[in-house]
């Protein structure tokens, strides 16, 4: 059996959990058609979107003292997934 290890990226942002997925799935709808994405699941704290060929691309949300962490996975659209988690404004620095 083989085991693919999916890339998972993160970072914190200052933006809402829900502002980081309303975010989301604007930009993978708006992608250029190969690697465009729809929502095919959704919670509060995620949202999974289905693009050509059936990739998949999953955002998670929390809260967390440093702001919203926010992760991301996928196999094939990970270079969109960068270009997403790049658009997420910072969390601001904490202070001593």
């Amino acid at each position: 059996m083989s085991t693919q290890i999916r890339p998972l990226i993160e970072c914190h942002t200052s933006l809402s959990p829900a502002d980081v997925l309303t975010a989301a799935k604007r930009f993978f709808a708006r992608r250029n058609t190969i690697y465009a994405a729809f929502v095919e699941q959704e919670s509060p704290t995620h949202v999974s979107l289905r693009g050509q060929g059936g990739e998949e691309v999953v955002i998670g949300v929390a809260l967390s003292p440093q702001g919203t962490r926010v992760t991301g996975s996928t196999y094939i659209f990970d270079f969109p997934l960068q270009r997403f988690f790049g658009t997420l404004p910072p969390a601001p620095e904490p202070t001593a």
